[in-house]
């Protein structure tokens, strides 16, 4: 089996502002550190369709943003989310690689996949951009694993260093779906939070302190995550692979180093040996110390490759 790898280049047309952490740099720094990997089968991510979007929000928040496109230069939905003329498209890309990718996992075609592209989803809530992002990615492929390929119990795990809130919102109120959030706290966006469990019980937050390092998240998946993921047996591990909880990242104040990333990996990966067939999707999220990404990026790609033989 392989490990199959979906990006697109008018993920590169989503151009933010000088000085915005979520640039177009984050995706170049990804190509290069994997442009060495020959035994990486790369798929081009296929556009999505409106079908696609609306498995989980609703008509009216595709057709705010569609009218919000601007014909040049970039506008501005929030504090931090911004759009040029590229968005749209390149917002399309990531929601079709992540169902490609799905799509592609689940015939066996391959035996797991990494979705670079962007912008991330993990923040864009039902009706509401925020935190650079515009669909729910994950989500709409957790959704479509369900909706359209019959499964039952599809697990999603955000390691991102902020709270996946709209992930969380998406799935507040599908059974179907166990959700997981590790992040610090506090950091924006100041939720995700334990008592927050969705429902039907299916969501699960776990908060790290500030200056909290990567034995720390190993204790805590091995006590908590991992015993949980069994009990629910899943047929499909979704994971919103953000690297910005890595010590030298600009925007949040965790310490783990690409060693843990790549545990975190091996471990996703014999939990879908044993439940699911090894079927694992993982979709970039966060991540904004340029070399820091890529190298982190690498070494989870590289991972996700010796599981896959």
């Amino acid at each position: 089996m392989t490990t199959l790898l979906y990006t697109h280049p008018d993920c590169l047309d989503h151009v933010t502002p000088d000085g915005h952490p979520e640039q177009v740099a984050r995706l170049i720094s990804i190509e290069k550190a994997l442009s060495d990997f020959s035994d990486l089968e790369r798929r081009e991510a296929p556009n999505c369709k409106d079908d696609d979007i609306l498995l989980c929000h609703p008509e009216s928040y595709l057709e705010f943003l569609v009218a919000n496109v601007p014909p040049s230069g970039s506008r501005q939905l929030d504090e931090d989310t911004h759009m040029s003329p590229g968005s749209i498209r390149a917002a399309r890309r990531a929601v079709g690689a992540n169902i490609a990718a799905v799509d592609a996992v689940l015939a066996g075609e391959a035996g797991n996949a990494f979705v670079a592209t962007r912008p991330p989803g993990h923040h864009a809530e039902i009706e509401t951009p925020m935190g650079f992002c515009l669909f729910g990615n994950v989500a709409i492929a957790a959704r479509h694993a369900m909706e359209r390929h019959g499964l039952s119990r599809v697990t999603v795990v955000d390691f991102d260093v902020h709270h996946g809130n709209g992930t969380q919102a998406l799935l507040w109120n599908e059974p179907r779906a166990q959700f997981f959030s590790s992040h610090q706290s506090p950091l924006w966006p100041g939720t995700g939070f334990a008592n927050e469990t969705g429902g039907h019980n299916n969501v699960h937050n776990i908060t790290f302190a500030p200056e909290s390092d990567g034995a720390t998240m190993r204790e805590v998946y091995e006590a908590e995550v991992f015993p949980a993921i069994d009990r629910f047996q899943p047929e499909l591990i979704l994971l919103s692979a953000g690297f910005d909880a890595h010590k030298d990242d600009p925007l949040a104040q965790l310490n783990w180093d690409i060693e843990d990333f790549v545990w975190l990996t091996n471990r996703f990966c014999q939990l879908a040996d044993t439940h699911c067939e090894g079927r694992v999707v993982s979709a970039l999220e966060g991540g904004y110390n340029i070399e820091a990404l890529g190298e982190s990026v690498a070494a989870h790609v590289k991972a996700l490759m010796e599981n896959a033989q």
